[in-house]
């Protein structure tokens, strides 16, 4: 195995070792801080993160707006205060080692509004931002304006071409590298393009290969690629190493952090991680964000699996072979479907799914009585937390706040679910793993097969760096 020597990245030498950003309140300023005091880049997720009271206890995020507007602007000052205090316990652990890095989500509500104000309300506590979930076009601008480092997150050399040509060239100086989020293999929400088939992986040695060559024309020789997705032993990876083609390497640590001491997800979704099995993470098209993300396989995605395939097209006019009439909600409007698929919803109602949701798509999808209810009270308790979301309609951008379709009940509310599993208690705790979303890259079902973890051995964050450093 080769030697992983530290490389130049933001300024500084630090291992070629980035602790991937985990949003709502899973990259804490703990994980982070003790990240870079092991020499690597630690990763503050303020998506929603964490504040404390005087006592030291999370300060549950209850919002009390009348209007999702209302709410959105207590959300993002919930975010801000959040992470301000997690990049203020990264600074005090980092003991000045590594860097600290702060992520967010370029198509997070308020995205714009919450980073600047962490950096306002932390300064010099963290030194690059890292961004993703869309094309964030100012990133270098809010990094010129405090002095940092950014880190934008794509996943083709296509699209950061996009964005070098509209305004990262304008300060190359603080590019401190560029992350390539692999779209098949990385835990959370990403950038797969309509031309690529989320079932058909591709290697990500061309990808990253391609990404190098644009840079150069950039003249990024120097510029670090962070690989992140799929990534878990370095040995699997050695040809990547010094390698002359690819420039300065490092890689990208999202799901192995997970199963630390430091780690704050309950102690049932560390059980559940040492269970998995290859396959039981998955890409999936249910998030409210339109993008596709990689999750557990878990009874909260069956039920999402369910609600889309208990649906059937309708007309609002007799048209074609759409001539079954059908009524719809507590007024029986009526619509008209075929007459298999009216067939269809007989003995879907036979079995207790008995509501019927209009869709944005001129479908209705059936759900049971208690799931219907439950599905629209998380739409009016709309947050915001996006800056568009298909689920509630909202849009912080569009006339009115909506996006200017109909909510669409086959997704759900992903601020709900992340707080919901990221606070559980163990009391309980199995139930709320398998009624959430809980993401994951596809390769978690190695904490089962790698031996560092037998025995239930759980690694301290520092244990963690060392093993990796051994390429094993």
């Amino acid at each position: 195995m080769k030697a992983i020597n530290a490389i130049r990245m933001g300024g500084v030498d630090v291992l070629p070792l980035v602790e991937g950003g985990k949003g709502v309140s899973v990259s804490t300023g703990v994980t982070s801080g003790h990240w870079a005091a092991a020499g690597g880049a630690g990763t503050v997720s303020v998506v929603n993160a964490d504040s404390y009271d005087a006592d030291g206890r999370p300060v549950p995020q209850v919002y009390h707006g009348r209007t999702r507007r209302e709410r959105q602007d207590e959300l993002v000052e919930y975010a801000i205060r959040g992470g301000i205090a997690q990049a203020r316990i990264a600074h005090d652990l980092s003991g000045g080692r590594g860097r600290v890095h702060a992520n967010i989500l370029w198509e997070m509500g308020g995205a714009e509004q919450v980073i600047t104000g962490v950096l306002e309300g932390a300064p010099g506590l963290i030194h690059g931002v890292t961004c993703g979930a869309g094309m964030p076009y100012r990133l270098s601008d809010i990094a010129a304006r405090f002095g940092i480092h950014y880190y934008p997150i794509v996943s083709s050399a296509r699209a950061f071409s996009a964005l070098w040509k509209r305004s990262f060239n304008k300060t190359a100086d603080l590019l401190g590298g560029v992350v390539y989020e692999d779209p098949w293999r990385a835990g959370g929400h990403n950038g797969l393009s309509n031309t690529e088939d989320p079932q058909t992986p591709e290697d990500p040695l061309p990808r990253v290969l391609a990404l190098r060559r644009t840079m150069r024309t950039f003249g990024l020789h120097d510029t670090p690629i962070i690989m992140a997705g799929g990534v878990w032993w370095l040995e699997e990876w050695e040809d990547w190493i010094d390698n002359p083609d690819l420039g300065p390497i490092a890689f990208q640590f999202g799901t192995r952090p997970l199963l630390t001491r430091e780690s704050p997800i309950p102690d049932a979704w560390k059980r559940r991680l040492r269970t998995l099995h290859k396959g039981d993470v998955f890409l999936n098209r249910f998030s409210p964000t339109g993008f596709y993300s990689s999750a557990v396989n878990n009874p909260f995605l069956l039920e999402l699996q369910g609600r889309s395939e208990r649906q059937v097209a309708y007309s609002s006019e007799p048209v074609g072979e759409h001539t079954a009439p059908y009524g719809v909600g507590a007024r029986a409007r009526q619509v008209f479907m075929t007459e298999a698929d009216r067939e269809h919803v007989r003995l879907w109602e036979a079995e207790g799914y008995t509501e019927a949701m209009r869709t944005p798509d001129s479908t209705l999808i059936f759900v049971t009585k208690d799931k219907a209810q439950e599905i629209l009270a998380d739409q009016v308790a709309c947050m915001g937390c996006l800056s568009e979301c298909r689920f509630s309609n909202w849009s912080q951008r569009g006339p009115g706040y909506t996006n200017g379709h109909k909510a669409d009940p086959r997704s759900f509310c992903i601020q709900k679910t992340l707080q919901a599993i990221a606070h559980a208690h163990d009391d309980g705790g199995d139930a709320v793993m398998d009624n959430n979303l809980m993401f994951g890259g596809t390769n978690a079902w190695r904490f089962a097969t790698d031996p560092f973890y037998a025995d239930g051995f759980v690694p301290t964050v520092g244990q963690l760096v060392d093993r990796i450093l051994t390429g094993r």
